[in-house]
């Protein structure tokens, strides 16, 4: 059989393609090469460097450090008496200045902080381990000379702007997000140290404000204290015991599902995914509308990509709320059956797996973790208690969910007052799962509460980014949650038809 021949539009469209796919690991290639090589830069498992650092507004000048170390990264100035300081410690970020104080990290600003803390540490090294993507940016100028622009996206759609040399290959550029704008280094006067081509000269753009750093001393591969990344501590007032705490959120997440009982609200499920240029694009969306009985969830699906169901699927989704209560029911009656003979039989095993849709405390979630770096702060003008975790090696998990949270790390804020979660961020610091099903290490998972009716903190929000290896398939979700419409109502789960509720 005679092929026929791509005709000449389709042709050049796969030259093109091609070419586009090839330009950008050549630049990488390129890059690595000119920095020195790739097992040089691999070879470095910590960087510090300190010099001088001027504001080009006024030339006022002062001391510059920085360090980068095991996934953690720190940075730090003094100029003219402004002082400037961030780190991230594996866990989670702070920044301080003499203008704002200081705070810890969250939301955009503390994802971006975390790509640019591993992008410290590994480079584009790691981008096809980490899940990143690295995409051409086309070309450019800077100072007059041509530059490549590759674009490194990560798992949870920060991206970074690297600009290469359009003749030596070297980096002669960096572009972090940074706000509405970008946070800039141009790198010049390289020198080699332990193999690597390393910058001494550093123009930076932070905020709006143009600086020069001339590096004195850059050292690779020497042991950095771990302390230099942890939350600075500024107040004298005592904290609480780390145990009595949990053990307060736990007593108070008990009242919170009495509480939440005679609450109803929606939850808005966006699926979003990663496209080829890095950017987020919504692919599906679901509203389903949640109460809470006996410490399950009762859901019913009610939109499907921004439209309401048809009467005929609404009737459907309502008659499978009563069949959620009746199951509830049968495992509620099963569990009481199996606590009645573990007492009896004096086993003192104690607790069972958390599952089939019942809420788990974050009290709960963390007795597998070290508690460290506590320290109080302002948080949605509230005062409130924070903390980072890891995981405990000595810990020995007896359930699913227990195994899953005693792999994170993250950090935890807590109503001072109420003794509520206000807010939460995990990152899976390794796989977990079997040979079926198995959750890849980077895993992020992200939940703002906000107070209603001034008794109870309830989600407002959840980001959730998975890696999962089915079998041999892996798939990739980008889950954005929205939590609202948080009603008060009073009902009797055997007296009225689930859905029905009574408004006060």
């Amino acid at each position: 059989m005679k092929l026929k021949p791509l005709s000449l539009p389709l042709f050049i469209l796969i030259l093109t393609a091609s070419a586009l796919a090839q330009s950008t690991s050549k630049i990488i290639s390129q890059a690595n090469k000119a920095l020195g090589g790739e097992k040089p830069l691999k070879a470095v498992t910590s960087r510090q460097q300190t010099g001088t650092i001027t504001r080009v507004a006024d030339g006022a000048s002062g001391k510059y450090s920085s360090a980068a170390a095991g996934g953690s990264f720190f940075t730090m100035y003094d100029v003219n008496g402004f002082e400037f300081a961030s780190a991230y410690n594996g866990k989670s970020g702070w920044m301080r200045d003499s203008k704002n104080g200081l705070r810890t990290a969250t939301g955009e600003a503390g994802k971006w902080f975390q790509a640019e803390a591993a992008y410290r540490n590994n480079r584009w090294l790691n981008a096809k381990k980490d899940k990143s993507k690295l995409t051409s940016g086309g070309k450019t100028t800077v100072d007059g000379k041509a530059a490549n622009v590759v674009i490194l996206t990560n798992a949870r759609g920060v991206r970074i702007k690297l600009l290469f040399d359009g003749v030596t290959g070297m980096l002669i550029r960096e572009e972090f997000p940074q706000g509405s704008s970008a946070k800039t280094f141009d790198y010049s006067d390289f020198r080699l140290v332990n193999g690597v081509q390393t910058p001494f000269a550093i123009k930076s753009m932070v905020d709006g404000e143009a600086f020069e750093i001339k590096l004195d001393d850059v050292t690779y591969n020497q042991s950095v204290s771990r302390a230099a990344f942890d939350f600075p501590k500024v107040s004298d007032e005592p904290l609480p015991d780390i145990n009595s705490l949990l053990n307060e959120i736990r007593v108070n997440a008990d009242k919170v599902d009495e509480i939440l009982e005679n609450y109803s609200y929606t939850e808005l499920r966006i699926d979003r995914d990663l496209s080829k240029d890095g950017a987020f694009i919504e692919k599906s969306s679901e509203k389903r509308s949640l109460t809470f009985y006996k410490g399950y969830r009762i859901r019913r699906l009610i939109e499907k990509n921004g439209k309401p169901l048809s009467t005929s699927d609404q009737a459907s989704e309502d008659k499978d709320a009563e069949k959620q209560v009746a199951e509830i029911e049968k495992r509620v009656a099963a569990k009481e059956k199996r606590e009645i003979t573990r007492r009896d039989t004096s086993s003192g095993a104690g607790g069972q797996p958390t599952g089939d849709g019942q809420r788990i405390t974050i009290a709960d979630a963390l007795k597998g973790s070290l508690l460290t770096n506590p320290r109080r702060e302002r948080f949605k003008n509230r005062d409130v208690i924070v903390f980072d975790y890891e995981p405990n090696k000595a810990f020995k998990p007896r359930t699913r969910n227990e195994k899953l949270f005693a792999l994170c790390t993250g950090v935890v804020w807590v109503d001072a007052n109420s003794k509520q979660v206000v807010r939460l961020e995990a990152e899976l610091t390794q796989s977990a799962g079997n040979f079926l099903a198995k959750a890849k290490r980077g895993a992020s998972f992200s939940v703002d509460n906000e107070l209603v009716n001034n008794e109870i903190w309830l989600p407002s929000q959840a980001d959730v980014n998975l890696q999962i290896k089915i079998l041999f398939a892996g798939i990739n979700i980008n889950n954005l949650i929205k939590y609202g419409d948080y009603r008060r109502f009073e009902t009797d789960i055997q007296d009225v038809t689930v859905g029905d509720e009574k408004k006060p």
